[in-house]
């Protein structure tokens, strides 16, 4: 089925074993100094051991002040070498090629990423996501930055790796140079295209010079710039025909500029959705084109081959949720792969806090150095709950060899996570619920459905450890009066609650509450979202949050912030806003005042044993975080 998919490619003379590309992302691993540790060198030896036939590393920066993140690849230095050299060398073990990506930010950092100084760039325009301007660059800087170039790769080529990509994406420095968006010089690099690309050409020449004629140089850049004023599909056509020419073994069509949405797409984004620029940059070369975005189901990157759209298929956080991902789609164990999610949560959210990254639905990502190792004295546990804390803790302790039963009162896992797949967009996560009933039951956890884990059970069938993964419910505070009509959001999303009104009010503008106003609205209901504070869908992923709004925006939901809700009564709300009092009468209403954990059964099992209380059930938090506390629980058991 996965013919295309698992034949080899040459790119220039190197021979990749298969058609999947890990595609570079910056995980934070690396020193201060840009060194690699043993954290990032387990991390990249993981994808090549899950069979990934090339993997191209997040991007190294070619001088001190090229960083974007403060804990980023490095190789502007000799320094550098010898601890990614022994990357280099783990990856190799697996029968993986390893290709460099090189960069400089150029206007896309900012002082407190790169060494205190100010950014440059061709212009001195700052990008939309930093909006810290930068310096224009002279021509001798240019030179001199082209020159870094070309040491970067000479230390790639002495560290071992397969080949260098220059990166030429995502708004970095020579992106800023290709686009007329960014680029607004009228000496020799800037104006017509040709100009615009010179400082390519050099780069290129540069790196030839001080390789070989036959080392790999690839080229990473956005098929559309996405932003007022830059490039086109079209002028990226024109550009891969000259990248061509200019000795360019392949190119990898990635899209947008930081600023823009489109570059770390979430879940709202259609799969496989930058496909379709791939195949127009492939009618202009003859050299192997990779096509990148949402690509996460291994038929699917087959399909892309088949059509003739790209020559190769790049997943980047579809690598982070499952390394082993090449080795389970050769085998055909589709039902086996953890699938992304495209929640942004880990791989971005953190990232862009200055932490290491991290992944919802792998909580081994960032670990991989860290071996499980089987226990010589086997327990009984119990593992009351099958939400994603729940599943993982179950996960977690039976990899450690232990025999584990979940109690799952429910008729499905998943818990309030699951409930998380219903609304617009986030279809997705209903992967990791059947990918974890797959797991579960391939490490012999037993799984009883629609039943409750008690004292009396766990007593009488004498467990040696409880892990209580309960979840949390919702509450009203007792600041609100409130009858017995309320409902609850999570019952109106999965249809428990019946048909609601015509005229809707949601208490809360949470996540969950600007969802279940989202799905009233899509049911075409009139719908109100009364949120105390000062904007809504404060707590949401940043890359998720715009099209929620957009959402909000099509169908026409009132939202009213600064709301003190105070009275609901007979479908009377009552709330305060501005120092005024305020009343509306609604169908239905709806509660999404927040969460408080559901923890009974510790509070039963108290002075019983050994009894760990995980996920929502100790305090209510985000999935990514759930989802790691119940699988470090397990494994610690």
């Amino acid at each position: 089925m996965l013919n295309l998919l698992f034949s080899p490619l040459k790119i220039g003379n190197l021979e990749i074993k298969n058609r999947l590309v890990v595609s570079p992302m910056v995980c934070n691993f690396c020193t201060a100094e840009g060194e690699a540790t043993e954290r990032f060198i387990s991390y990249m030896a993981e994808k090549a051991k899950g069979g990934w036939g090339l993997i191209i590393t997040e991007n190294y920066a070619i001088t001190p002040e090229a960083r974007g993140f403060a804990h980023m690849a490095c190789i502007y230095d000799d320094k550098h070498i010898d601890s990614h050299r022994k990357m280099v060398s783990r990856v190799h073990e697996h029968d993986a090629k390893i290709i460099m990506q090189i960069t400089h930010a150029g206007r896309q950092t900012n002082h407190l990423m790169n060494t205190g100084v100010q950014p440059i760039a061709p212009s001195a325009i700052p990008c939309p996501a930093n909006q810290e301007t930068p310096r224009e660059m002279c021509v001798g800087e240019i030179k001199e930055i082209v020159s870094r170039f070309g040491d970067a790769a000479k230390r790639a080529k002495a560290a071992g790796f397969d080949g260098v990509e220059i990166h030429g994406g995502h708004g970095y420095l020579l992106a800023e140079f290709m686009s007329p968006y960014s680029n607004k010089r009228v000496d020799e690099y800037g104006g017509v295209l040709m100009n615009r690309l010179r400082i390519i050409r050099e780069v290129i020449d540069d790196i030839r010079a001080k390789t070989s004629p036959d080392f790999p140089i690839l080229f990473r850049i956005s098929s559309m710039e996405l932003m007022p004023g830059g490039r086109t599909i079209q002028d990226t056509m024109a550009i891969a025909a000259v990248l061509e020419k200019w000795g360019i073994c392949s190119i990898d069509i990635s899209a947008g500029t930081y600023g823009d949405d489109s570059t770390i797409p979430s879940m709202a984004v259609s799969r496989a959705w930058n496909v379709d620029s791939a195949e127009e940059v492939k009618k202009a070369v003859k050299i192997p084109v990779m096509a990148v975005g949402r690509i996460y189901d291994p038929i699917v990157a087959e399909m892309v081959l088949a059509s003739g759209k790209a020559d190769l298929v790049v997943m980047g956080r579809g690598s982070l949720a499952d390394p082993a991902l090449p080795k389970k789609a050769q085998a055909g164990e589709f039902d086996k792969i953890r699938e992304c999610v495209g929640c942004l949560q880990g791989c971005i959210g953190k990232l862009i806090a200055g932490f290491p990254i991290a992944c919802l639905v792998n909580p081994q990502l960032g670990f991989e150095d860290q071996v499980i190792e089987k226990t010589d004295k086997p327990k009984r546990v119990c593992v009351a709950g099958g939400g994603p804390a729940g599943i993982e803790a179950a996960r977690g302790a039976a990899m450690r060899g232990h025999d584990v039963t979940v109690f799952e009162q429910s008729d499905r896992l998943g818990g309030a996570f699951g409930i998380a797949a219903y609304p617009p967009y986030k279809g997705d996560i209903a992967s990791y619920i059947s990918w974890a009933r797959t797991e579960l039951a391939g490490l012999g956890v037993h799984v009883r459905m629609g039943e409750k884990a008690a004292a009396d059970i766990v007593r009488s069938e004498k467990f040696d450890a409880v892990i209580v993964a309960t979840g949390a419910k919702s509450f009203v505070p007792d600041s609100i009066k409130a009858d017995a009509g309320l409902i609850d959001a999570r019952d109106l999303i999965t249809a428990q609650a019946g048909e609601p009104g015509q005229n809707c009010v949601v208490l809360g503008g949470g996540l969950v509450g600007v969802e279940a106003a989202v799905h009233l609205g899509w049911l075409g209901r009139k719908v109100t979202i009364l949120e105390m504070r000062d904007k809504i869908a404060a707590d949401i992923e940043g890359g998720v949050l715009p099209s929620l709004l957009e959402l909000v925006e099509r169908y026409g939901i009132k939202v009213i912030t600064g709301a003190v809700i105070s009275e609901v009564s007979g479908g009377l709300v009552v709330y305060e806003h501005e120092g005024q009092r305020h009343r509306i009468k609604a169908d239905t209403v709806v509660s999404a005042l927040g969460l408080k954990p559901d923890n009974a059964l510790a509070d039963e099992l108290s002075g019983w044993g050994k009894v760990v209380v995980v996920g929502d059930a100790s305090v209510p938090q985000k999935a990514l975080e759930a989802i790691r506390n119940g699988f470090v629980t397990g494994v610690s058991i």
